[in-house]
């Protein structure tokens, strides 16, 4: 294949759906004041990401970080064309975030049985019909709230090992009879490489089609872009993502790090693929980030080593 054509073949934009507010903060101990969540937003919104995961409606005795959602969350409703998503875990979550009228609730549902009971204290199946009797109260309630199911653990798990493929797909196909508006399938422990995430979202298209949304990789093992890159090949256009790095899973023993939103920004920019985000007001959200979180673990690449000489050519020619 030539490289014209295998260039052709990627999506010429990609959506970068920033996490840090809550996959990044659900893993650290620091407890970042709303007014700081606020400024993180604006500057997120500045620098042109349209798509921001602004926090989670869970109790906050579990998570005190997240305890300021609905503040935050109102906040973000305020920027014009910005899509606000909460994460929610059960019934109650989902009334919380449905009263507060979220555009999209991402509802996480584990293919690893270990995982799933460790995180929500249900089995898999227990989840998928949690999840139904959510989309009945949105119904219900006529709101246009949509939908997303995340199937964490989809390539293994620290608990648990080995998740089958077969399992993947099966719960797939039950949270899209249960009438779900999107999936996407997250390597939450760090575990895929390229080849696995090539053949099970192939397996996973086949059953979802357009409804497969969005990819969320985990950096742990050195290998978050280039499963980014596996995904690409497959037309996935939308990708998780965590300033500085940041995140993991507080039920995942080991899952540190989500790819980094410079870094994966810096990966697209320089393949030629639209993002609509600003290198230079990423990087300065960056490091204030890295300030609110001082003394946590922040990673990526491109703080340090900053953009190619040409490429900064090119942004302010």
């Amino acid at each position: 294949m030539q490289a014209s054509s295998f260039t052709e073949s990627l999506p010429r934009r990609v959506v970068v759906r920033e996490m840090g507010l809550r996959d990044g903060l659900q893993s650290v101990a620091t407890i970042v004041p709303t007014a700081a969540k606020i400024e993180w937003i604006r500057a997120a919104y500045d620098a042109g990401q349209r798509e921001i995961e602004v926090g989670s409606f869970v109790p906050p005795r579990l998570l005190p970080q997240l305890a300021d959602t609905a503040e935050v969350l109102a906040f973000a409703q305020t920027l014009p064309g910005l899509r606000a998503t909460v994460l929610v875990p059960n019934l109650k979550g989902a009334e919380r975030a449905l009263a507060a009228r979220a555009e999209m609730m991402l509802l996480p549902l584990s293919a690893s049985h270990a995982h799933s009971l460790a995180n929500l204290r249900k089995a898999p199946d227990e989840v998928v019909a949690e999840i139904g009797r959510i989309r009945a109260e949105r119904d219900a309630r006529g709101a246009r709230t949509e939908i997303e199911v995340g199937i964490s653990t989809a390539f293994g798990c620290t608990l648990q090992g080995r998740v089958a493929p077969e399992e993947v797909v099966r719960l797939v196909q039950a949270v899209l009879d249960a009438g779900v508006d999107a999936v996407s399938l997250a390597d939450t422990v760090g575990y895929a490489d390229p080849a696995m995430v090539s053949r099970l979202f192939e397996r996973v298209l086949r059953v979802a089609g357009d409804r497969l949304v969005c990819g969320h990789f985990h950096d742990t093992r050195g290998l978050g872009l280039a499963n980014v890159f596996a995904a690409l090949q497959l037309g996935i256009a939308r990708f998780d993502a965590c300033t500085a790095g940041i995140g993991g899973c507080p039920h995942a023993p080991g899952a540190s790090g989500n790819v980094a939103t410079e870094d994966l920004t810096y990966m697209l920019h320089s393949m030629g693929i639209a993002t609509g985000l600003d290198f230079e007001r990423l990087l300065a959200l960056r490091a204030r980030v890295a300030q609110w979180l001082a003394g946590e673990p922040t990673h990526g690449t491109i703080f340090r080593t900053g953009l190619p000489k040409p490429m900064m050519e090119a942004l302010h020619a």
